[in-house]
């Protein structure tokens, strides 16, 4: 199992936050940092430094030679697909093949009216999406890309360098809730699927036979890689998680065990807690574990989970 690190650049990282970030997690563990794409965290979100994801990466490749870096995921409304598999290829070649290349379909319709992007419906972007991925699948790995969609035109499209992965970087598709048609999506264009931020292993297994099912039926013979996303706090002991889930759920005025079921599908726990639930997830064949921790206690976190859950997986 692979261990990488979530950051929303909404929530208002600054880069040496991110790059302290990554030199902990590196020194811990932590082979991958995954961004979130995003323009704002609310309409009121006037004192948030947010950092454009795509340049944090760039940057971070060329800081750090061992990290990964990945999108946890991109916005296909937000580039046009050509662009998205130019800047692409050009990422994976700067970091000389240490991109993870995530997309989903998009939701927040606030970013969307207040950028100016057409808010479509779900089940147009979802098309929109599927069409994404085969463009951007045919320019990384064709001299001359063409496609006629319903949403997306391109013909004779030359773009090069390709990706230095062989044969393109994996290409994550994000998604939430795991509902139908994003599954039969995943297995019909994706290489890997992202599911978060709330999964039971119990909720994951049944997702995962929906989407080997869909797989099957579409004829593909390989395997679809798994990521899991999680929301993520760490204690040392009991009475310091105890504590923590008292003041969550006072601060949240949320009942106490209304909240222990609230994080019950989180990486809330101890070290042998957290060993125990994500080597229920490696026994699903997760192969993509990502964590985001509590905002300014990252470092913290990161070193006891790198001391005490990473080596007994």
């Amino acid at each position: 199992m692979e261990f990488g690190i979530q950051i929303e650049p909404q929530f208002g990282f600054e880069y040496t936050d991110i790059s302290n970030i990554a030199e902990k997690g590196l020194d811990n563990g932590f082979g991958t940092l995954w961004f979130s794409d995003h323009f704002m965290l609310d309409a009121d979100s006037t004192d948030r430094v947010l950092l454009d994801p795509w340049l944090v990466m760039t940057a971070l490749v060329r800081e750090f030679s061992d990290l990964r870096v990945g999108s946890l995921v991109f916005c296909n409304s937000y580039r046009n697909p050509a662009l998205h598999a130019k800047m692409a290829a050009t990422l994976d070649v700067l970091s000389e093949g240490r991109l993870e290349f995530g997309i989903g379909a998009g939701w927040k319709k606030l970013e969307y009216d207040t950028y100016g992007y057409e808010f479509p419906g779900d089940m147009t972007r979802i098309a929109q999406l599927a069409e994404a991925i085969q463009i951007i699948r045919s320019i990384w790995l064709e001299d001359k890309a063409n496609f006629d969609g319903e949403h997306y035109k391109i013909k004779d499209l030359v773009s090069f360098p390709k990706p230095v992965q062989n044969p393109h970087p994996t290409i994550w598709v994000g998604t939430m809730y795991g509902k139908q048609h994003m599954l039969k999506l995943t297995a019909k264009y994706g290489d890997g699927i992202n599911l978060a931020w709330a999964f039971t292993s119990e909720q994951l297994e049944l997702i995962f036979k929906q989407l080997d099912g869909y797989r099957k039926d579409y004829g593909r013979p390989e395997e679809i890689k798994k990521s899991v996303g999680f929301w993520t706090s760490v204690f040392e002991d009991e009475t310091d998680m105890e504590k923590a889930v008292v003041e969550g759920a006072k601060k949240r005025n949320i009942p106490l065990e209304k909240y222990r079921e609230r994080i019950a599908s989180s990486m809330w726990g101890t070290p042998e807690d957290l060993v125990e639930k994500l080597q229920a997830y490696k026994n699903l064949g997760v192969t993509h574990s990502i964590f985001m921790f509590p905002q300014e206690e990252e470092i913290k976190q990161i070193e006891i989970f790198g001391k005490k859950v990473i080596p007994k997986l």
